[in-house]
């Protein structure tokens, strides 16, 4: 293993097996960008450099992008930064203000400064011996984003990707984009997931918007009928069902059984599948308001009214290495249902899922949001939400709040609910009663997003982005 950076295994996957998920038109068009990608890259590799390979929408985003431009032909690879717990904690404190957040307390000073410019020094050698002149870095979010002075002096193309941010400012948006501004006004162009979240100081003629996109290849996204999702589930020890046919496919194509099991906090027995299921799947982060959901879902009487138990879902956080926050969270949410009376502590469970296979626990995840009735995501700031997306495409109607992408993604009342206040927990509750009380809105609802995930966000739409940035920036054509 190299010191500083470390390199991500990702294997190829053709992008003409994403056609038989696209409209004709699209098709089409999309084998031309493919082709013109193949040619205009040849004798390059794209860097892709990260601070995680797991545990996240960036990291599965990234898999994504890596595996599709092998797969066409693009030498594409991807690193990951290596960091102190000091300097993810700085991270989690910039990820926190750009959503207009304060976080913690800390200061975002000289010394923080330096400490990100001694991992930044770390890093710089071992990622420089591995690059080319005529390669192109991208280079995604704040926590590698000290590199690109570096790769700018170096003569190497770079592009910074930010994957999070808000649509107002205030002194803690203004606070992390003075920190990071000195580093990404050297990149040759930037990319965002809304053009809302651009800074008034980026040159517009450097700014790109690519919203992301879900793979419906991936073991998070591929079809699974109504057996194996039962089976994945029991096998997990989430439900009460056999395991017997707890299959996927992986990026290998080779047929896998999920053996991961889950650390499930619950009264009781795992659950019947005949029970109802409301879905919030993300990581145990403040701002996606695991602690509201499941406030809003006891105080609100959904489970008593409907019949429906509560689901919230979230990785091992010894598995996430750039998230200091994710354990605190975790237990606050741990200590609010323990306190609850047992009846109501019967209605709702905690469900943590394993990281040593990320393919596994991709497979259950797909596998629970099949089985979900309908799916939350009550972030009281978010950056795009891919959740939302994987939520759509299998025909689930969603509960959002209408911040961030999530309100780009969901139409409220065609797609699902959108709350206007994330912090109305009593609005949250109405819509999950809402829509677990009317089945045939719901499926409505459903079958309308998932045909407004084909039409928006599948990988095609945004390779096919990404192929055009990055062959206007391409140099020595």
């Amino acid at each position: 293993m190299m010191p500083g950076v470390h390199e991500v295994d990702v294997t190829p996957m053709d992008p003409e097996r994403l056609v038989p998920f696209l409209r004709s038109d699209r098709a089409e068009e999309f084998r031309t960008i493919v082709e013109r990608g193949r040619r205009r890259f040849a004798g390059r590799t794209v860097w892709n450099v990260s601070s995680t390979a797991a545990g996240g929408g960036v990291a599965e985003m990234l898999h994504r992008l890596v595996r599709y431009a092998k797969g066409a032909g693009v030498d594409s690879r991807w690193v990951v930064i290596d960091g102190t717990a000091d300097f993810f904690a700085v991270t989690k404190r910039l990820h926190n203000r750009l959503h207009g957040e304060e976080g913690d307390n800390g200061e975002l000073g000289d010394r923080e400064r330096q400490l990100s410019q001694d991992v930044v020094a770390d890093n710089a050698g071992p990622l420089m011996d591995l690059l080319a002149p005529e390669d192109i870095v991208l280079v995604h979010d704040p926590q590698p984003a000290g590199l690109l002075p570096v790769l700018r002096d170096r003569g190497i193309v770079a592009v910074w990707r930010c994957h999070v941010g808000t649509e107002t400012t205030n002194e803690w948006t203004d606070d992390a984009w003075a920190f990071l501004r000195p580093s990404v006004e050297t990149a040759a162009a930037t990319v965002f997931s809304r053009a809302e979240y651009v800074p008034a100081w980026v040159p517009h003629d450097k700014v790109r918007i690519i919203p992301p996109a879900i793979d419906p290849l991936s073991a998070k996204n591929q079809p699974l009928d109504d057996h194996a999702v039962l089976a994945i589930l029991g096998r997990a020890g989430i439900v009460d069902h056999s395991g017997d046919g707890a299959e996927f496919v992986d990026t290998d194509d080779r047929r896998r059984t999920v053996e991961l099991t889950a650390n499930v906090r619950r009264v009781g027995s795992p659950l019947s599948p005949d029970v109802p299921v409301l879905l919030q799947v993300s990581r145990w982060d403040r701002l996606k308001d695991m602690s509201g959901v499941l406030r809003a879902f006891v105080d609100g009487a959904v489970g008593g009214e409907t019949g429906a138990h509560l689901f919230l879902v979230g990785p091992d956080v010894t598995g996430v290495t750039d998230d200091p926050e994710g354990k605190q969270v975790l237990d606050e949410c741990v200590a609010m249902w323990e306190q609850l009376p047992a009846a109501t502590r019967a209605t709702a469970s905690l469900i943590s899922l394993p990281m040593d296979d990320l393919e596994q626990n991709a497979a259950i995840v797909n596998a629970l949001q099949r089985h979900a009735a309908a799916v939350a995501q009550k972030s009281l700031r978010e950056g795009f939400g891919l959740t939302v997306a994987e939520a759509m495409w299998k025909a689930r109607p969603v509960i959002g709040s209408a911040v961030g992408g999530i309100q780009d993604q969901v139409r409220d009342g065609v797609d699902g609910l959108l709350i206007s206040d994330p912090h109305d927990l009593g609005a949250f509750a109405s819509a999950a009663r809402t829509l677990l009380g009317d089945r045939a809105s719901a499926d409505r609802m459903g079958s309308a997003a998932h045909e407004r995930v084909r039409d928006n966000f599948l990988a095609d739409r945004d390779l096919g982005q990404w192929t055009n940035l990055l062959g206007d920036l391409a140099v020595g054509d």
